[in-house]
């Protein structure tokens, strides 16, 4: 993958950059600012961007709204936000760009292990959706419709949807069956309303009506 990097932390940038290129991906830029970040992808147009949030020169959202502003300039760049923090203004908005498509959000500190960091990088350029639970729970606290009619056990599902599972992994984390996780999302596409289409597209519609239901 050809990966553009975003972080004003120097050390973090740097450490990125060498922990990717380990793992055989091509760095093509690393910058330690928002506008320096959208020149690049005009540059050197990557198959993906890193980037963190609080960025210079107001160390607010320029990150988030720089990615914001590349995902419609460019519908097929794949995005990973990469924070210790969960900025709401614009992280719904973000995941919900582009059908809601090759985007990611982790957290830094939650990080533990750095191969299923690249797997989820890896994930988000392919197209997949993956997002921290602690971004979930932040983001769905305070919500309802269309999630008032999900049982609590479909909520626990639809948060691990959220985070890229696929139904085996759910199984095993709710410590059910796979025949059960499969029932449980067929009943919550059924509650949202959503239309008949390839599971995967579903998925990703069920996780955009999570994460954009009105709040109280």
């Amino acid at each position: 993958m050809r990966v553009a990097i975003a972080e004003d932390s120097v050390l973090l940038r740097e450490g990125l950059a060498g922990l990717l290129e380990r793992f055989g991906h091509t760095v093509v830029a690393s910058v330690g600012d928002a506008p320096s970040l959208v020149a690049a992808v005009e540059e050197h147009r990557p198959d993906i961007v890193v980037v963190d949030v609080r960025m210079p020169p107001g160390f607010t959202d320029e990150g988030l709204r720089a990615a914001l502003v590349l995902r419609v300039d460019h519908p097929d760049l794949a995005v990973l936000v990469l924070s210790q923090y969960v900025e709401q203004t614009y992280a719904a908005e973000l995941l919900g760009s582009g059908r809601g498509a090759g985007i990611g959000y982790l957290l830094k500190e939650r990080i533990g292990d750095v191969g299923e960091f690249v797997d989820a990088l890896v994930r988000v350029a392919e197209g997949g959706t993956v997002v921290d639970p602690e971004v979930v729970r932040q983001l769905l606290s305070g919500r309802r419709d269309p999630l008032r009619r999900l049982t609590p056990r479909e909520l626990e599902v639809l948060a691990l949807i959220a985070e890229g599972r696929s139904n085996a992994s759910i199984a095993r984390a709710l410590f059910v069956t796979d025949a059960a996780v499969a029932k449980h999302i067929a009943s919550i596409f059924a509650k949202l309303d959503l239309p008949p289409a390839a599971d995967g597209h579903r998925r990703v519609l069920a996780v955009l009506a999570f994460l954009q239901a009105e709040p109280r």
